[in-house]
C-alpha cells in the first residue's frame, strides 16, 4: 500500500536532548508548520531552558520543561518523542517510550551491549509501538541515488562494500568535559567502533539486510591510541583534563563484516588524527563501482574502458524524488537537507497512521549492536564474533514494508 497523501495532523513532540545536536534538529522542527514542541527535557536545567527558548522565541507557546524524561512520557499532550541525547542513554529511553505507548525517534550511535539491542526487540514485540533510527545519512543526495542505482541493477550484483565515520574530532573530544559533550568519557572507557551507522546505514538498506539478508559476523581491529593526547599536549593547560585523562579508544578502528550471501562490508572508524571530512563510501559489484572519496565511478559499458568519470555525470539521472522535487530543495539547513528528511520520514509516516517506518527497530538494533560486538571483538584480538539475528529467522522471507514517499526497501 502506498501512503502519499498529505497529512491533516498536527503532531505534538516532545524533544529529550537539548545538548548541540539536540537544539539543532529543534530548530528544523520548529520551521514545520504541521507539527508542535510541547515538551522539552534535559539533564542540565540552562539546556532544558534554552530548548524552550527556542520555541517561544519562534512566537509558540511555552512547552512542558524538565529535567526528567519521565514526566514527557506521562504526558497527554506529547504525541511522541525525538531524543538526541547521549549514546548510553537512547536504548533507555527508547523503550521507556514504547512501553509509555509513545512513537520514538533516536539519534544515532552504538550500543553498549547486545542484551540492550535485545531488550528493545522484545519491548516492540510486546508493545507494538514504533521506534527509529535518526540515520540522515540514509537520505543524503548521495546515498539516495546509490540505492536507486542498486535497486535498478546499475551495479550488477553487490559485492563488496566499504564506509567510514571519519572526521577530526580531536578539540570536540579533549574538551569534552568543557562542553559536557559525552565523547570524551566514552573515548576514555571505550574501544572499538563507537560511531558506525552513518555508513552503515546506507549500505545496509542497499545490502537488504534483514530483508533477505543479514549480516553474520564482524571483525574489529584498533591501532594504537596517541592523536587525542598528542593534541591536548599541544593546545591546551599541563593539568587539563584531557592531559591527565587515559584514552583506550584506537585512533584507526576497522571492522570487517560478512553477509549471509557472500558479501563484505568493511567499516573505518578514524577521529583522532588530522584528516578532512569523509565517510570513505564505495559500492561495488559485478558490473561496475563507485568510491566518494575522489567523486568518481566506474561502469562496465557506459565509462571510458579503465577510467574512473565524476558521480556528478551520473548523480542526476538516478536522484531520489525527494531530492527532485520536494521542499528539501529549499531548506538547506541540517547537512545539506538530510536532516530535515530524516525528520519527515519519521514524522509523516505517523501522521498517516504507518506503525512501521522506513528505518525500523531491527534496522535500529542491527546498526547499533555493530558497537558492542566491535568492543569484544578488539578486546579478544580481532577475533570473529558471530552477529545475532535479531529477526530470528524472519529475514529470510520478510514482507517489505508499506510503500510512502519515504520508503528506503
Amino acid at each position: 500500500m502506498e501512503t502519499n497523501k498529505k497529512p491533516d495532523k498536527q503532531l505534538r513532540i516532545g524533544i529529550v536532548g537539548l545538548g548541540g545536536r539536540g537544539q539543532g534538529l529543534l530548530s528544523i522542527l520548529l520551521a514545520m508548520d504541521d507539527v508542535a514542541i510541547t515538551a522539552v527535557c534535559d539533564r542540565y536545567e540552562d539546556r532544558t531552558e534554552a530548548g524552550a527558548r527556542l520555541v517561544t522565541d519562534k512566537g509558540r507557546p511555552r512547552p512542558f520543561a524538565t529535567r526528567d524524561y519521565r514526566e514527557l512520557l506521562r504526558r497527554d499532550d506529547v504525541d511522541c518523542i525525538i531524543t538526541p541525547s547521549s549514546w548510553t542513554s537512547h536504548s533507555e529511553i527508547m523503550a521507556a517510550a514504547m512501553k509509555a505507548g509513545k512513537p520514538v525517534a533516536s539519534e544515532v550511535g552504538g550500543a553498549t551491549s547486545v542484551e540492550e539491542c535485545w531488550e528493545l526487540i522484545r519491548t516492540y514485540k510486546e508493545t507494538g509501538v514504533p521506534c527509529m533510527m535518526l540515520e540522515n545519512c540514509c537520505y543524503g543526495r548521495e546515498e539516495m541515488a546509490l540505492l536507486n542505482m542498486v535497486r535498478q541493477g546499475i551495479f550488477g550484483e553487490l559485492i563488496h562494500c566499504q564506509g567510514g565515520y571519519e572526521h577530526d574530532l580531536r578539540d570536540e573530544v579533549s574538551l569534552g568535559l568543557d562542553q559536557r559533550h559525552y565523547r570524551f568519557r566514552n573515548y576514555q572507557h571505550r574501544n572499538g567502533d563507537i560511531y558506525p551507522t552513518h555508513a552503515l546505514g546506507p549500505l545496509a538498506k542497499m545490502l537488504n539486510i534483514n530483508r533477505g539478508n543479514r549480516f553474520v559476523s564482524l571483525a574489529s581491529f584498533a591501532t594504537k591510541t596517541r592523536g587525542i593526547r598528542e593534541w591536548a599536549q599541544t593546545n591546551l593547560p599541563a593539568g587539563h583534563a584531557a592531559n591527565e585523562a587515559g584514552f583506550v579508544q584506537g585512533d584507526v578502528v576497522t571492522t570487517v563484516l560478512t553477509c549471509a550471501h557472500g558479501e563484505t562490508v568493511v567499516l573505518t572508524h578514524d577521529t583522532s588524527l588530522p584528516r578532512p571530512y569523509s565517510r570513505g563510501g564505495r559500492v561495488q559489484g559485478t558490473r561496475g563501482i563507485w568510491m566518494e572519496i575522489n567523486d568518481s565511478i566506474y561502469l562496465e559499458g557506459r565509462s571510458p574502458k579503465h577510467q574512473w568519470e565524476s558521480f556528478r555525470n551520473v548523480i542526476g539521472q538516478y536522484d531520489n524524488p525527494l531530492w527532485q522535487d520536494s521542499d528539501v530543495a529549499t531548506f538547506a539547513a541540517g547537512h545539506g537537507g538530510m536532516d530535515y528528511l530524516i525528520l519527515r520520514a519519521f514524522i509523516e509516516p505517523l501522521q498517516n497512521g504507518l506503525t512501521v517506518l522506513p528505518i525500523d527497530v531491527y534496522d535500529t538494533v542491527t546498526w547499533m549492536a555493530v558497537t558492542a560486538l566491535s568492543e569484544e571483538s578488539v578486546a579478544l584480538g580481532g577475533h570473529p564474533v558471530s552477529f545475532p539475528d535479531f529477526t530470528r529467522g524472519a529475514w529470510i522471507e520478510r514482507e517489505m514494508a508499506p510503500q510512502h514517499r519515504y520508503s528506503l526497501d
